[in-house]
């Protein structure tokens, strides 16, 4: 099956991610996540190496590869990269081609002929900001695919764009793209 590279972002939906790699693992795809600094505050890297069975990574200088180049090495394996959840902090530094974290690096050395697929998830007023779509148009035009987000209740209490895509829905975009 294929390589499939999760970056995840720190949102109250990352939660999500945990049930994606999952289904993607059990599916048959080999999965490795790669939590920010901060998506690791609220969800464990324990939880997704349980789940995938390979160690989640999260600090780029604790490398996986005797090389340190986890970022080149992770990159170049992986047929497809999905950044479930993108935070709008995530997707401001994604487009900007910020590296300040292995997750920035990685999406900066994955192959731009490869599949890369965003999941947003943040606050309605958050999403409909201006800052934030030009943001989503620069990655689009960068060559990344959005799923989601869906109108709904979000996790601040308030409902409208910005709710995270279900798992189901986010692994049927993975299908589709790798499929591609």
């Amino acid at each position: 099956m294929s390589r499939v590279l999760i970056g995840v972002g720190a949102s109250a939906a990352c939660f999500k991610a945990v049930a994606v790699c999952s289904a993607l693992t059990k599916a048959g795809h080999e999965v490795q996540a790669v939590l920010t600094r901060h998506a690791a505050k609220l969800v464990t890297p324990l939880q997704f190496s349980a789940v995938t069975g390979v160690k989640a990574l999260c600090d780029e200088w604790e490398p996986a590869n005797p090389s340190g180049m986890d970022h080149i090495s992770f990159a170049r394996a992986a047929d497809l990269l999905l950044v479930c959840p993108a935070s709008a902090g995530l997707l401001g530094s994604l487009a900007h081609g910020l590296a300040g974290d292995l997750l920035g690096s990685l999406a900066l050395a994955f192959g731009a002929g490869k599949p890369r697929l965003l999941v947003p998830a943040m606050n309605p007023t958050m999403w409909e900001h201006p800052a934030v779509r030009r943001n989503v148009e620069t990655l689009r035009g960068d060559g990344w695919s959005l799923v989601g987000p869906e109108d709904g209740a979000t996790a601040c209490g308030e409902s409208g764009p910005g709710r995270m895509s279900e798992p189901e829905t986010v692994c049927a975009a993975v299908r589709a793209a790798l499929a591609r």
